[in-house]
């Protein structure tokens, strides 16, 4: 009887795609065992490439312009297919639309995501999928809310746009204007963080060193979220600031939750959902995953994970291919019954190594089986 290997992989950034990635395991699959049966279902974690995996499932791709983090207009697509969209926050306001330098989370915002958002809506998804991954802001989502309608205002009834500072002055909130669309649509949040909006665990003291805060900015960005949190609080009788995953994307994640009522899921499990992941598991021999780099965020809601995590619950041995595989991470793994394997040589150039990616992990998937 032939075995059946599943194949979802995650993209190994800057060399392959999701789909190539599991184009390339299975040619090596293949070559070791030509009776082999492969069961491809490329994978995402909610952040970039969620898009292009949707899109190799035969999602149509649309591209609108939008406001960039800082707003500058970029362009960004969703992926859409009968009434259901797929959205990347990052392609409208992530952190890689910035150099370096421009990195300014007091300055930058959500609006694009928002702006984003009413284009799927504009043609006619009725069920949005939101991947939160990458975020270049900290705005807690106020950016996307004033893209979508809803109006912020201080206590002499003076509109505030913005920028982050401006909102210590926030004394009202007005939902008044909010898409009257959104209220019969479903959303959900694809994510890989549980934090709080703010406190020790929430998003500035989490993210926001990494999206260009010092301390000193990190301590205003925690009371600017908390006093946003407090007004929508009264504005909406109801406070999500606590709630799993509200603290993702900068605090985009306690916009969504308490002003457009999605839901959280992990991201890695929402697409694993989508793509009939534990379908093609039952009955399967062996599941073959891999990202570019494999370390201890990996063991955290990244792709690797989550597919094992999933096979094991149908009795399935996972083999994880990495670009790079840290040994912490690999002994971790191996505790969970995954076997890591790093498809580059240690001595090989990092450049040179993402170049010949599909080479060298079809060459490692055909010597794994």
């Amino acid at each position: 009887m032939s075995r059946i290997v599943v194949i979802a992989p995650d993209k190994f950034k800057g060399s392959l795609t999701a789909m190539e990635a599991a184009q390339a395991i299975e040619r090596g699959v293949l070559a070791a065992d030509p009776n082999a049966r492969c069961r491809l279902c490329p994978m995402a974690d909610g952040g970039e490439g969620t898009v292009d995996v949707f899109v190799e499932r035969g999602y149509q791709r649309r591209t609108v312009t939008v406001r960039g983090p800082l707003g500058e207009p970029v362009d960004a697509g969703f992926a859409l297919k009968d009434d259901a969209a797929v959205l990347e926050m990052s392609a409208a306001s992530g952190l890689r639309l910035l150099r370096r330098e421009r990195y300014d989370p007091l300055r930058t915002d959500t609006y694009g995501t928002g702006q984003l958002i009413a284009a799927a809506l504009d043609a006619g998804a009725k069920h949005l999928i939101v991947g939160i991954g990458g975020s270049a802001t900290n705005d807690a989502g106020t950016g996307m809310l004033r893209a979508l309608g809803v109006r912020f205002f201080d206590a002499e009834g003076n509109a505030i746009d913005g920028p982050m500072p401006a909102y210590a002055s926030l004394a009202r909130i007005d939902v008044g204007g909010l898409d009257s669309r959104l209220a019969k649509k479903t959303i959900e949040v694809a994510s890989d963080v549980d934090n709080p909006l703010c406190g020790p665990d929430g998003a500035a003291h989490t993210f926001a060193a990494q999206k260009g805060a010092d301390e000193r900015t990190i301590d205003r960005l925690d009371d600017l979220l908390a006093h946003i949190a407090d007004v929508a609080a009264q504005s909406l009788g109801r406070d999500c600031r606590n709630s799993p995953g509200a603290g993702a994307a900068g605090g985009l994640g306690f916009a969504l939750l308490a002003f457009l009522n999605a839901t959280m899921a992990r991201g890695v499990e929402l697409v694993a959902r989508e793509g009939g992941l534990e379908d093609m598991l039952h009955g399967a021999d062996l599941c073959m995953t891999g990202e570019g780099k494999i370390d201890m965020q990996t063991l955290h809601g990244k792709t690797v994970a989550g597919v094992a995590a999933l096979a094991a619950k149908h009795g399935v041995a996972v083999i994880a291919f990495g670009g790079l595989v840290e040994p912490d991470a690999a002994a971790a793994l191996q505790k969970r019954g995954v076997l890591t394997v790093q498809i580059a040589p240690a001595d090989m150039p990092a450049e040179a190594a993402m170049q010949q990616a599909g080479t060298l992990l079809e060459r490692t998937a055909e010597a794994a089986l």
